[in-house]
């Protein structure tokens, strides 16, 4: 079956997870990826080759965020290996990269070199806090960009510190999607103009722009949103997490009216019937809705919520994320084969109807595939010999 971006030709030059996030999202709707990895011991930073094989096959075999790809390890400091590297950006159409800016300059293989060798190359830069401007060269983290974009400010319970969460919406949102997002649309650019560009994704920027919606109040009014004081935020106790009685969370999100009330019929708190926006009721209704909550487990209270067409569900935690059924059903929870055997990934998230994604293969060791990658571009078993020997590819 055909799939959306068969034919695209990518090469991976990131390491860390926003990059391996957007090329894993490339790679599963048929994107051609291969990563340009370190030659083991080439990068102090990196480390040598793993002790164990079986220990990195295991490694390899679970890492989700390599699947689909292939792998040459390059020293792109080794002259012979950045003539490697143009010799595959000849035949690319995206070249990614998640260095500190300068650092792609330094090695010879910056926008402004790959796009004269190709010009319909489409170049992203993906980085913290992006290509320009006063922080462009400082060293950070998902927790430092989602300071920086106002994410981290406005989540938590007021009075405490920041809720610091998994770091997804830098590293993820705000970056890896961000990046597979404005890669394609480059590519589409690329149909109307016949010119590749360069892409340049802060984290931090993405961040922001999650925020958009969040904004809107603090431009339109001037006053800013704090720690579970907003809307959202869980400010309003029907908008809120609640302890079962089973120990686990639970959440509601009965905004509409009708939704409140059914909420409020379903829990026997009618006392509160008629007064959804009353702030002065709010620490009664939260503390009604604690006792009634505690009476029962997560699952039942989802069983009994599910029949009278309720905003809520339980928080689920990991080891009952991969066995929900709706998870399941939406094969959100797949099973991929690989050399250690089948493991279980995250599944596809976007569902196309006409060029579906899948998960082609998991993902490769550090160099499993150079020979194969350098003898699709001509070289032939002694010249590979020969750059393996002076430490140009590993």
């Amino acid at each position: 079956m055909a799939m959306a971006l068969d034919g695209i030709k990518v090469l991976d030059l990131s390491r860390l997870a926003p990059g391996p996030y957007c090329s894993m999202l490339l790679a599963d709707f048929g994107a051609d990826v291969t990563l340009v990895e370190a030659v083991p011991g080439a990068n102090a930073k990196l480390g040598g080759p793993a002790a164990d094989p079986e220990a990195a096959k295991r490694a390899a075999a679970y890492n989700a965020l390599g699947r689909g790809k292939r792998s040459i390890a390059l020293n792109l400091k080794n002259e012979a290996a950045r003539e490697v590297f143009y010799e595959l950006v000849r035949g690319a159409d995206v070249v990614l990269e998640g260095f500190r800016p300068g650092v792609v300059n330094r090695l010879g293989v910056d926008y402004e070199t790959v796009s004269e060798i190709n010009p319909r190359i489409v170049y992203c830069s993906l980085s913290g806090f992006g290509q320009t401007g006063p922080y462009s060269n400082l060293v950070g983290h998902d927790i430092n960009y989602i300071s920086i974009g106002g994410a981290l400010g406005v989540i938590g319970r007021p009075g405490a510190a920041p809720a610091i969460p998994v770091n997804l919406l830098a590293d993820f949102a705000g970056g890896g999607l961000m990046a597979a997002f404005a890669i394609c649309t480059a590519l589409l650019a690329r149909e109307h103009t016949g010119r590749g560009q360069a892409v340049d994704i802060a984290m931090s920027d993405g961040v922001l722009s999650l925020m958009t919606a969040a904004m809107t109040g603090f431009f339109s009014t001037g006053t800013p949103l704090r720690p579970g004081e907003g809307f959202l935020t869980g400010a309003r106790p029907w908008y809120d997490t609640y302890k079962c009685g089973d120990g686990r969370w639970f959440s509601i999100g009965s905004i509409e009216p009708h939704f409140y009330d059914a909420l409020c019929r379903t829990l026997g708190t009618e006392e509160f019937l008629g007064k959804q926006h009353e702030e002065s009721v709010w620490p009664a209704m939260r503390e009604r809705f604690e006792a009634v909550f505690a009476t029962k487990t997560a699952d039942e209270w989802m069983a009994i919520m599910s029949e009278h067409d309720i905003c809520a569900a339980p928080v689920l935690e990991q080891e009952n994320i991969v066995t929900d059924p709706h998870n399941l059903a939406r094969e959100m929870v797949v099973t991929v084969d690989t050399p250690a055997g089948p493991v279980q990934q995250v599944g596809v998230g976007p569902k196309l109807s006409e060029t579906p994604g899948s998960v082609q293969r998991g993902a490769p060791l550090n160099g499993e595939h150079t020979d194969e990658v350098l003898a699709s571009i001509g070289y032939d078993a002694d010249r590979i010999a020969a750059l393996r020997a002076e430490g140009a590819v590993g």
